[in-house]
This record gives C-alpha cells, sequence and structure tokens, in this order.
C-alpha cells in the first residue's frame, strides 16, 4: 500500500524525541531527537539481514515497523501510531515540516495520546497489545551456556562435554547448554551433522544426563545455495526471494505453505525432540516473513505465524521457543523468548558502523530500548554474557546484562574466564524476572 498521511504533532524542535520500534530482532531501536540521523543499513545486504528490505527509509524521515511514538517535548501529549496487532503491521513515518511532525503509514493504524512520560506509554501500550496475544504471567526462566561467542562455526562435542564438566567444577549455574551454529552440514540441512562436531546425540545425552536442559540453534526458514535441500527441493522455496548472504553463500526462503515443506519442517523438529532436546533457538526468522509469492496466496506475515506453528507441532507443547533475528510484532504470542538486540561482539564498536551488526554499543543500545517487552510480550533476551579478558569494555557489558530482566547466558568457554570473569559470569547467572519493568 501506499504511504497516507494518518495525523500530525506539534511539538519543540529542540526538545522533541521520535521513538522507531525496528522491524526484528536486530534492527535498530530507539528515541532521536528531531536533529539526529537514526541508524539506517549501510549496504542492501544489511537492509534485507537487519531492517524491513521493503521499506527502506528515505533520508530525513522517521520510521517504526509497527510503532511510532512521538514526544512533542513541550509538555504536550505522548502520541502513538501503531499496528492493529501482530497480522498487521504497516511502516509509520513521520517527516517534519517547521515545528510539525506529519505521520503516515502504509497501512491501517491505531492513534492513542498520553499524559504519562515516553517511557511509561511504552510500557502501557506493550500490556495493551499483549492482552489477547501472550500470556498473563511469565515463569523465571533459568540461565544457560551457549557454544557460540566461544566456538562460532568451529563447535565440536569435545568442547560441549568440556564445558559441561567445567561449569561442574567452577559452579557456573547454568540450567540449559545450548549448541549454537557449526553441528549442521549446511543451512538448512539441521539432521545432517558436520562431520568435525561429532555425535549431537552423544552430546544432547551428556547434558540431559548431567540433569541439565538441552538447546540447539536452528535457522529454519533458510535453505543455504551450498545445501543439499536447496538442490534437492527447489520445489520447496520462494520462488526469486532471496534472504541475503551469509555463510558464503546466497540464502533461499522456505515456503512452509508448501505441504512438503510443511511436513518436512515439522518432521525436522520432531526428530530433534525426539534425542532429547527442549530449546530451539530459532534464528534468522525474519526469512519467513519476506515477501515473495508462495505455493498458497498468504501474506508474508501469515506465512511467518504458520511457520512458528508448524514448528510448535514438531518440538511438542512443552518445547521452548527462543526466536532470533525475528520480526517482533508478527511473533507476539508465538514464542517464549525474544531476542531484543542485535548480536554483540567481543568489540565494542560493530566494524561496519552499523549498529545493527554484531557490537556491544548496538546491542546495549536496543536491548535497553526494548526492555519494556520484557515480561509483557515474552521473557527479552539480551544475548550472551562474555566476560573474558579479551573482550572490551566487558564490565560495562556485565552492567548492562545485570540491568535486564531478561534471559541470561554465557558463551564463553569456561577455561578462557580469570578470576573476574568467573567471578562475574557467577554472579550474573540467575533465573529471569516475572516481572516487567
Amino acid at each position: 500500500m501506499p504511504f497516507a498521511d494518518v495525523g500530525e504533532v506539534s511539538c519543540d524542535p529542540r526538545n522533541a524525541l521520535v521513538f522507531e520500534h525496528g522491524w526484528q530482532s536486530w534492527s535498530p531501536t530507539g528515541a532521536y531527537r528531531l536533529d539526529d540521523r537514526p541508524p539506517r543499513a549501510a549496504d542492501p545486504t544489511i537492509q534485507t539481514l537487519c531492517y524491513r528490505p521493503e521499506t527502506p527509509v528515505p533520508a530525513g524521515v522517521f520510521q517504526g515497523e509497527g510503532l511510532l511514538a512521538i514526544d512533542p517535548g513541550d509538555g504536550g501529549p505522548v502520541e502513538l501510531w501503531s499496528a492493529p496487532g501482530p497480522l498487521q503491521v504497516p511502516s509509520i513515518r513521520a517527516r517534519r515540516e517547521h515545528d510539525r511532525l506529519i505521520v503516515s503509514a502504509d497501512g491501517p493504524v491505531r492513534h492513542s495520546r498520553t499524559s504519562e512520560s515516553l517511557d511509561q506509554a511504552l510500557r502501557d501500550w506493550a500490556g495493551t497489545v499483549a492482552t489477547g496475544h501472550a500470556p498473563g504471567s511469565f515463569p523465571a526462566v533459568p540461565p544457560m551456556w551457549c557454544t557460540w561467542y566461544g566456538y562460532w562455526d568451529k563447535v565440536t562435542e569435545a568442547d560441549v562435554l568440556e564445558n559441561l564438566e567445567l561449569a561442574r567444577r567452577h559452579r557456573v549455574d547454568a540450567d540449559m547448554f545450548l549448541i549454537d551454529d557449526g553441528y549442521e552440514a549446511g543451512i538448512g540441512d539441521w539432521l545432517d551433522l558436520r562431520p568435525e562436531f561429532g555425535s549431537l546425540e552423544r552430546a544432547v545425552g551428556a547434558i540431559t544426563d548431567a540433569g541439565k536442559r538441552a538447546g540447539i540453534w536452528v535457522a529454519p526458514f533458510l535453505a543455504g545455495h551450498h545445501s543439499r535441500i536447496f538442490r534437492e527441493h527447489p520445489d520447496w522455496l520462494v520462488p526469486g526471494v532471496s534472504a541475503g548472504h551469509m555463510w558464503d553463500q546466497d540464502l533461499a526462503v522456505l515456503d512452509v505453505t508448501h505441504p512438503d515443506a510443511a511436513a518436512h519442517l515439522v518432521h525436522v523438529f520432531e526428530r530433534l525432540a525426539a534425542i532429547g532436546l527442549t530449546h530451539f533457538k530459532l534464528d534468522y526468522i525474519y526469512a519467513g516473513a519476506l515477501p515473495g509469492r508462495r505455493h498458497q496466496d498468504v501474506d508474508p506475515i501469515a506465512a511467518y505465524r504458520r511457520g512458528l506453528e508448524l514448528i510448535r507441532e514438531g518440538a511438542g507443547p512443552g518445547a521452548t521457543i527462543h526466536g532470533c533475528g525475528a520480526p517482533m510484532l508478527p511473533s507476539l504470542g508465538l514464542v517464549d523468548i525474544m531476542r531484543v538486540s542485535p548480536d554483540i561482539a567481543p568489540t565494542l564498536l560493530p566494524r561496519s558502523g552499523d549498529i545493527s551488526q554484531p557490537s556491544q554499543l548496538g546491542a546495549r543500545l536496543a536491548g535497553a530500548a526494548r526492555e519494556f517487552l520484557h515480561a509483557r510480550w515474552w521473557v527479552n533476551d539480551p544475548d550472551c554474557l562474555i566476560a573474558r579478558p579479551e573482550v572490551e569494555a566487558r564490565e560495562d557489558w556485565a552492567a548492562h546484562i545485570a540491568a535486564t530482566g531478561g534471559l541470561r547466558g554465557s558463551s564463553d568457554p569456561i577455561a578462557a574466564l580469570d578470576a573476574w570473569g568467573l567471578e562475574t559470569t557467577r554472579r550474573l547467572l540467575v533465573p529471569t524476572r516475572t516481572d516487567p519493568s
């Protein structure tokens, strides 16, 4: 749909703030002054991977995905324009004309105003939207240990077993051990193992035998061009749609509306659940909501939500579904835990200068800006603690983790921690807060 004007706000240009809510986990989110230049994609690949690719933002315009809020800065009410719910998520823009902001949207929106502060307005809005979609309460989620930031995509069964034992020996109180990217033979070939990894069944068995829960990383809506599924089942893919370029290959999108592709998706998660996995970190799942012509004539958000429902069917009703790289509003009611920031990194700043890319700065900014969603929509995931000595500004990253109510996870090789890192890891690995902030 074309953009149409839906309202305007008179404001004090010196003090007004515009809150942009990003499309997915990795999209920058925050409040900006009228003269600020909010974060935008550094290149077309990042636009696909981390922003909403179908609605790039024109120069000089603010844009929120499903939510844009304005504090006029003159004592007047905070005004919000937002999606009607998780099934329709318009892009909402504000352009400046002198001392006014003109708001437009490319779909239906709801408008509200409040005398509360901007922070309180966001909390109230999140609570209202959650009604009828999210549970009324969220039980505490115990902490985890994750392979990714220590071993990247070269993780092995031996690495998992070593850290399971070191966690016991050093009293690192992780309840769940998550095997991240690197166990699989190819992006899309989730039941085929990379030979160097070892045995997934043995690794999961060791975790559960130790009285811990076992988790795994999957990018369920992707099929890398190097994968077996891409070669053997082109009819299972959304034709002509690219989910970007990663792992040295182009990425295709699984069409969950195709009956055979849907059955395959359910089967993958049934098999993973059958070996004892109960926590499923679903990554790069923005791909499931990319526009394209699917086997059935459904809009992209409906297709995305159907994909999450199929995953739940396969994983089982008691599984924990953990979204990442995930469209925010379209995931409401379908995930238990949600990453609310870009990936962290051992470095403070992103290499590209684009804060949707891995960095502590990007993760801190978006994570703090989305704290209002915790225990209202889901359990927030601010990403993992990394506290080994070579991590830049590790004290600041630890302080950010300590301030959040969300999921606590460690992702250091435990043997790499010094005394400060080990003490900090022990101190911060606690269950999530159950009350919204």
